[in-house]
């Protein structure tokens, strides 16, 4: 999706700049100028058709990019502080040391206030540049430039709001404070939470709007506002109960109760991303392109750039100072141990997205128009940031080919790191076997008890043909118990009753204390003695911090993972899903 949203943006990049250059009138601005008058009673509101796309229609892009980064810091790749800490820095860097570059070159005049215009990533076109020019396997680069990208977002909007904003209205600026804090009770809400949203979020947006503040800064606010959470068990529960009584007796009220419960088990997070998000793409995206790139390029204005201090400090601030920023705040933090990059994320492949993050296209043609007045300047700012642009999707390109050819990447948590070892591994079935079925998983995980329960019936399916292997992935941060009950089972395997124990803990997942855990043992008839010594030996430490630091190095971040054959399964995990995937496996 991503490809064709890119080659859509570029499509529509490239229309508006024919479309402004044509060689008779000036119909591209004319069109975009057109104003249009919203009214309500006696209350009016006069905006172009080009503040509908960049004012209006942008906000949803922000809210989407706002809603995937809380998603991404709450419980996603960005929960570990030191993981954070990096994109948040690089970023501030990103936006100081453009600025400084170019203040520098500009230190005094009328060029020096356009000293913001080098401080932001366009982020709509950053992420269809990563798409077209970015390296093999971006996921880690792409959620760390977003991540950085909406830093610098807001860093850009705070900074038109304090050093550009003509007249600030405090009046309309608390309203729209009062109104994001509503927003985020809105989760408190027992019915109608998906209209208060709307109107809410709608009136935060007319009030920032009124308050001189960049309206688009509502959509970020809003996304960061609303909650996102784990599928909760009780909901999934919930759901499955109301499903078999549905199947049972099927009528509208179990049917309504049914798709309640489902969709609630999601949070509305990710629910607003998928809704919201091929919209975005398809329609927002290369909208925003056709209104903003129409730049007007002829001959005097080329040949005066060509000569601008103001020109060259644009481009060197945005080409040069984003990668030096951005790149070397990364590599200071590693360096001092402050923060750490994901894993698979090398400072090479960071160097070549901070060189991307040299597209400052649209909030810094937008700057342009509030710093300074004359036409002359402004055409070759103007020329500065498109010629910028061009020159960091080069650079970016040929950045992650060399890269790609030194350092020839590998999609971490593809493969499997360590092989099946019969003398190591728990397993079910004959280690003989073609066809390996291996599930990393933590016995608090409420979806590996219904994934391990469906196993019986793929062991069922292949009977002698399919090994099935079970790897520890205690996710503490989630699971507090995972931990504790896999060096638990170990135990018990140090007794040959590795699968019988952890049948018991699948079947009490909410009853995993240390007494709990005890107890099991003494159910089965184990050697209570040796099981608490083995319980805390260095042994049984060290064969579950094996199999975690295994899925550390793969990446892997959530239970059930499956692994069919060597390589990582993707998508539902059910049976018929596990039992298509190995079906599809080479025949041996």
């Amino acid at each position: 999706m991503e490809k064709v949203s890119a080659s859509l943006l570029l499509a529509f990049t490239a229309l508006a700049l024919i479309w402004a250059n044509l060689p008779f009138g000036d119909s591209y601005a004319q069109f975009w100028a057109t104003a249009v008058d919203l009214r309500i009673g006696g209350t009016s509101v006069e905006m172009s058709l080009h503040d509908i796309v960049n004012d209006g229609l942008m906000a949803f892009f922000f809210f989407t990019v706002g809603l995937e980064v809380k998603r991404e810091f709450t419980i996603g790749e960005l929960t570990e502080p030191a993981r954070a800490v990096v994109p948040v820095a690089a970023a501030l860097a990103g936006l100081v040391v453009p600025a400084g570059i170019f203040l520098l070159l500009n230190p005094s005049g009328e060029n020096a206030a356009v000293w913001g215009a080098v401080i932001s990533t366009d982020t709509a076109f950053l992420v269809g540049a990563l798409a077209v020019a970015g390296p093999k396997f971006p996921g880690r680069l792409r959620v760390f430039l977003l991540t950085l990208a909406v830093v610098d977002d807001v860093g850009a909007l705070a900074a038109i709001a304090v050093f550009y904003t003509a007249g600030l209205e405090l009046i309309p600026l608390l309203a729209a404070v009062f109104l994001l804090i509503l927003v985020g009770l809105v989760r408190f809400l027992p019915l109608g939470r998906g209209p208060a949203y709307a109107l809410l979020s709608l009136a935060a947006w007319v009030a920032l709007y009124a308050s001189g503040v960049h309206p688009t800064l509502a959509g970020v606010a809003v996304a960061l506002l609303i909650p996102v959470y784990p599928p909760r068990r009780g909901h999934v529960e919930r759901t499955a109960e109301l499903a078999r009584a549905f199947r049972q007796s099927p009528n509208p009220e179990y049917a309504a109760a049914t798709a309640k419960s489902l969709k609630e088990s999601i949070s509305i997070n990710e629910r607003l991303q998928r809704s919201y998000g091929p919209y975005v793409s398809f329609l927002i995206l290369p909208l925003f392109a056709l209104a903003n790139a129409g730049v007007r390029l002829d001959g005097a204005t080329l040949a005066a750039a060509a000569t601008s201090r103001l020109t060259w400090g644009i481009i060197i601030a945005l080409v040069i100072g984003k990668a030096v920023g951005i790149t070397g705040a990364t590599a200071l933090l590693r360096v001092t141990g402050i923060g750490q990059l994901a894993p698979g994320l090398t400072l090479a492949r960071v160097g070549g997205g901070a060189v991307l993050c040299g597209i400052g296209f649209t909030i810094s043609l937008f700057i342009v128009g509030l710093a300074v007045e004359d036409p002359a300047l402004q055409s070759q700012a103007r020329v500065g940031i498109l010629a910028a642009s061009v020159i960091a999707f080069a650079v970016g390109w040929a950045w992650f080919r060399v890269v790609d050819r030194l350092q020839p990447p590998s999609s971490v948590g593809r493969f499997l790191v360590r092989p099946f070892d019969p003398e190591r591994d728990h397993f079910r079935g004959d280690p003989r076997a073609p066809l390996q079925l291996i599930e990393y998983g933590d016995f608090e995980c409420p979806f590996c008890s219904r994934a391990t329960g469906s196993i019986d019936e793929v062991l069922e399916h292949f009977g002698p043909r399919l090994v099935y292997v079970w790897r520890h992935l205690p996710l503490t941060r989630v699971h507090p118990h995972a931990e504790e009950a896999a060096r638990a089972s170990e135990a018990a395997d140090r007794q040959g009753a590795f699968r019988e124990y952890a049948q018991h803990l699948f079947r009490h997942q909410d009853q995993l204390e240390a007494e709990d855990l005890i107890g099991y043992a003494g159910d089965l008839g184990l050697d209570m003695e040796q099981f608490r010594d083995d319980l805390q030996s260095a042994a049984v430490h060290n064969r579950v911090e094996d199999d975690a630091l295994d899925a550390e190095f793969m990446d892997l971040s959530s239970t059930p993972t499956f692994f069919v054959g060597s390589a990582r399964h993707t998508g539902p995990f059910d049976a018929a899903a596990l039992i298509s995937a190995l079906n599809a496996l080479p025949q041996r």
